[in-house]
């Protein structure tokens, strides 16, 4: 059959039609994806075409995985795990799987450290990968968004042109080398370990933020949480730890301590609830730990400054039960029960990271140091 053709009509075309053939053969499997990528927003729709009139054909969630098939400009099109095909209109809602490797191990890092203090975001926030505005966005927090506060690092500001400018003024070496540095925090949204929004602030948690990280294969809808907790929060995204500008968090304080903090022009960083003791009405009344310090932004040290307040019953009152200001501490700080009472410990970069460790005995104060103590009251 072949032959008469190719002697019936010449050869050109033979080689035509097996060319076809041929290129039929190749192009009518699935297209192969270029790259795989795992969504970094909360949740993203697809849209059947790049045009201005568009239909949507489906959405994805945060921590979605999905193949890109093609990039134009600043969108992408992607086949998520069921087959579907369409396009997102901003290539930055998608983590390559370098970075969402890289968030993974901040998270596993992170859900094991001891929570610092609890908060909440002042504004729409960016969670980046590590600290700096350098580091890749990893998600966005809206404004009011409660998170766990683990750690604290400083990192390089971003000059502006009016920074960098240098005319008409008399500046040194040393000055123009030395760059501005921000305060950052290490923080978790934990979904379910914190009461919802009305409730009020929320105790830290001393110990770890017990969650888990679900499957990245295929469409998973991030991590979630190992227990949950009745009448809490709930959102898609599930929890997600990054760094975050430490001015953009407002902390959720005690009554007790944000008084005594303002007062004392203290910048709290971290706060604990040490115990509870009897309020004298058939109550309780916690009894806090605070470290904080003074000053801006880009100190070397965490805190600076221990503050134990206390609750007297015959008073009614909270009072100051121990002060020191002579440190450069470390987060984080852990805090436990022992046999004699509370007891709290961290690292002091004065002492070359040694561990520093305290012991509450009533409402006294000791630091435990070389089998010896003393105590100190303001």
């Amino acid at each position: 059959m072949i032959w008469r053709i190719v002697r019936s009509r010449g050869f050109i075309p033979f080689v035509l039609i097996l060319s076809a053939l041929l290129y039929w053969k190749l192009h009518t499997g699935p297209a192969k994806a270029i790259s795989v990528g795992y969504v970094g927003d909360r949740d993203a729709i697809l849209w059947n075409t790049l045009a201005q009139v568009r239909e949507a054909v489906g959405q994805v969630h945060y921590g979605d995985r999905v193949e890109v098939m093609r990039v134009e400009g600043a969108a992408v099109q992607v086949r998520t795990s069921t087959g579907t095909i369409g396009w997102m209109r901003d290539s930055r809602q998608l983590m390559d799987s370098d970075l969402w490797g890289k968030s993974a191990a901040l998270f596993e890092k992170a859900r094991t450290l001891p929570v610092q203090a609890v908060g909440r975001t002042k504004t729409v926030t960016n969670l980046r990968v590590e600290p700096g505005r350098d580091g890749k966005r990893i998600f966005q927090f809206g404004r009011g968004t409660r998170v766990l506060i683990l750690a604290r690092a400083v990192a390089d500001a971003p000059q502006g042109p009016e920074e960098n400018s240098t005319e008409g003024k008399a500046v040194s070496a040393g000055e123009q080398e030395k760059s501005k540095q921000e305060d950052w925090l290490l923080v978790l949204r934990a979904i379910n370990s914190l009461p919802a929004m009305d409730d009020g602030p929320a105790p830290p948690i001393n110990g770890p933020a017990v969650v888990k990280a679900a499957t990245g294969d295929s469409v998973s809808g991030g991590p979630v949480l190992a227990q949950s907790v009745p009448g809490a929060m709930s959102d898609p995204a599930g929890p997600i730890a990054g760094w975050v500008l430490a001015r953009f968090i407002e902390l959720d304080l005690p009554g007790p301590v944000k008084d005594y903090a303002s007062s004392a022009d203290l910048h709290v960083v971290a706060w604990f609830e040490l115990n509870r003791v009897p309020d004298g009405s058939g109550g309780e009344a916690p009894q806090y730990l605070v470290a904080g310090s003074h000053g801006g932004e880009g100190s070397a040290c965490d805190f600076t400054m221990l503050r134990v307040y206390t609750w007297s019953m015959v008073r009614k009152r909270y009072e100051t039960a121990y002060v020191e200001s002579d440190l450069c501490g470390r987060l984080p700080i852990r805090t436990s029960s022992g046999a004699k009472g509370p007891d709290f410990h961290f690292s002091d970069v004065n002492e070359g990271g040694a561990d520093r460790k305290y012991v509450m005995l009533q409402t006294s104060i000791r630091r435990v140091k070389d089998a010896t103590a003393h105590s100190r009251r303001p």
